[in-house]
Formats: C-alpha cells, sequence, structure tokens
C-alpha cells in the first residue's frame, strides 16, 4: 500500500471488500436461507462481483503490482469449487435418439408479439413450432386462444379451478403419468410428467420456484424502500428453501431417468441450486458455451436450468436471445 497513489489506495480499499464479498458468497451453497435469509441475496450479486474482482485484477496486473494477487487468488478459488460463469467450448454433438427438450419462462405470452416492431409477423408460438421439440416445459403458463403449439400430449395445472395462470408441459410422447406439487405460492409450483419414449420412462419436472418480484427498472433504492425490498427478497428466499425441501422429497422417491427443467428464481451460487443439482448434471456446464444468460437484464444472469440425473448424456445445450419475454428459453439435446 505505500507505493500506491491516493487514488490506487482508495481503489485498494474498494477491490478488498468487492474480493472479501466474492469469497464469502463461496460459503452461500452451504447455509440455507432458513438459517441467514438475507446472506442469500448476495447469490443474484455473483455475476457481478465476479467481473468486478476480474476487472481489478486486470487494473491491478497492468500497473505490475502486486495487488492483482488478491482477486487472482480468490478468482482461482471461485473457478476451482464453484459453478462456471463462463464457459470457452461446448458440446455440439447429436444422435437421432436425443431427447429435444426447452425451458422457457414465456411471461404469461404477453411479449410474444413484439410491441415495438407491429410490423413482423415473427411471435414466439412460431419460435417454438421452429425448434421441433420433443418436449417444452413453460412457466408462466396462460391459456389462450392464440397459443398454437403443436403437441399431441399436454399437461396444463392452473392455481386457481376456474383460473387460466399455471404451469404446462407439452409433448410429442405419450405422457403416462402427471402431477403436481402444489406449492403455497400464488404464482408458483412445480409439476411433472412421466413419458414414454419408446421402453424408456422418463420423468419431467418442470419448477418455477417462488419468485422474487424484483423490477429493476421500477424499485426505489431509498433506505426505506431499500429495507422494505431486502426484507420481501429474504422471505421470498426462505420460501424457496421450503420448496426445495418439498421438491426434494418428492423428486427422490423417483429413481429412473429424468429431467429438471425450470425458472429457479436464483443462481447457481445459491444453496438451493446446489441442493437440488446434487447428484445431477446441468445441462449448460456439459455441453454450454459463454455466459448461459436467461434473465433479460443488464449483466449476465443465469437462473433457468435444464439439469438430468448423472446417468444422461447432453448432447447440445443453447440459450437462445430471442426477446419474446423476460426471460431466453433455453434447449437442451439429452440421451442415455
Amino acid at each position: 500500500m505505500k507505493n500506491l497513489s491516493f487514488l490506487d489506495k482508495i481503489l485498494y480499499l474498494v477491490n478488498s471488500l468487492m474480493a472479501t464479498l466474492l469469497l464469502l458468497s463461496f460459503l452461500l451453497p452451504f447455509i440455507s436461507p432458513k438459517t441467514i435469509p438475507a446472506f442469500a441475496i448476495l447469490s443474484l450479486f455473483v455475476p457481478i462481483l465476479l467481473i468486478i474482482n476480474a476487472a481489478f485484477a486486470v487494473y491491478w496486473l497492468i500497473k505490475l503490482k502486486k495487488q492483482f494477487l488478491l482477486s487472482f487468488i480468490i478468482l482461482t478459488i471461485g473457478w476451482l469449487f464453484t459453478s462456471p460463469f463462463y464457459k470457452i467450448s461446448s458440446n455440439n454433438s447429436s444422435l437421432n435418439s436425443d431427447l429435444k427438450v426447452m425451458s422457457y419462462n414465456v411471461k404469461a405470452f404477453d411479449l410474444f408479439t413484439k410491441k415495438k416492431d407491429t410490423t413482423s409477423s415473427k411471435n414466439g408460438f412460431d419460435f417454438i413450432a421452429n425448434k421441433n421439440l420433443d418436449v417444452i416445459a413453460i412457466q408462466e403458463y396462460y391459456q389462450s386462444k392464440k397459443i398454437k403449439l403443436s403437441f399431441p400430449y399436454k399437461y396444463v395445472k392452473f392455481k386457481t379451478e376456474n383460473g387460466k395462470y399455471g404451469m404446462a408441459i407439452y409433448s410429442k410422447y405419450k405422457i403416462i403419468n402427471s402431477g403436481s406439487l402444489n406449492l403455497q405460492s400464488p404464482g408458483n409450483n412445480i409439476i411433472f410428467v412421466d413419458i414414454l419414449k419408446k421402453k424408456d420412462t422418463i420423468r419431467i419436472y418442470n419448477a418455477h420456484f417462488e419468485s422474487l418480484r424484483i423490477k429493476p427498472n421500477e424499485e426505489n433504492f431509498g433506505q426505506e424502500n431499500s429495507e422494505k425490498l431486502i426484507k420481501r427478497i429474504s422471505t421470498s428466499f426462505k420460501k424457496q428453501a421450503e420448496q426445495t425441501d418439498l421438491f426434494l422429497k418428492h423428486e427422490q422417491q423417483w429413481k429412473g431417468k429424468k429431467i429438471i427443467c425450470g425458472d429457479f428464481n436464483n443462481t447457481a451460487y445459491s444453496w438451493m441450486y446446489h441442493e437440488v443439482s446434487k447428484n445431477k448434471k446441468d445441462a449448460f456446464i456439459e455441453a454450454g458455451k459463454g455466459f448461459g444468460k436467461s434473465y433479460n437484464y443488464w449483466f449476465p444472469l443465469r437462473i433457468d436450468f435444464i439439469l438430468t440425473d448423472e446417468n444422461a448424456i447432453i448432447n447440445q445445450f443453447s440459450t437462445f436471445s430471442e426477446e419474446f419475454s423476460d426471460h431466453f428459453p433455453i434447449q437442451s439435446k439429452i440421451n442415455w
């Protein structure tokens, strides 16, 4: 610190704070939100903490200062022991017997036609149809006459008996069993189907864990409102933990082939992802490339996932950039 200018000393103090927060974030997968709800909020900021620390490491390295070691060492720890933030290479193989699966939070279809481009005939229904999917798991589904999805089988579970909002799974393969976990939440749920593909029975889960209900462009971050926001998000994380326990109890009863699709409303650095992904493969980690960004926000946020049992072979994973919702669709080709 002695050989640093006043400005660099200030920057190093900021660097130290960001590095400490990133180091603390590595404990997130092991601490349930039920224990320290406010600490779980840090999981949402891990991507930006990674970017900030990488920028600091580069800054000090360019200046040939040993201070680069602080962020460099912590980033190395993260690279070795946490979920990858960025994938350089991908697996792009394919077999005719692959099961082509998409997970998509469609935001009730209300953005399926771009309002800014009234001359365009393209919409989300055409996008899905052109992908020639075997299975699609839809979160924030809304029953409408405008829905044009040509699948011979489907399971739709609405939140209320006479409602139109809920969850859906469409399949080209016969659905021989279906059900719902009926989460005690106004807008979230977990459903499942068992599909028959030749002689294989494959369970498909469609999960939409508790929403954080954050509107980044509308939230007022004044002191009073910030306290309310933190309290609300903390409550949501506690509910996510409860829903995770309920899901795991149900999922562990199924010993066969399985795929878990969904909007987790949390990142791969969270406790709930750590618990749900145990003994499973993450399709993005196995075959993806880039950031895997699945939420339309200014920094890379991966909160939508496709997971499989350990015996599955992930031949392909894609994240699309089409803006028909506030989420981006993700797709994978899976085999056994």
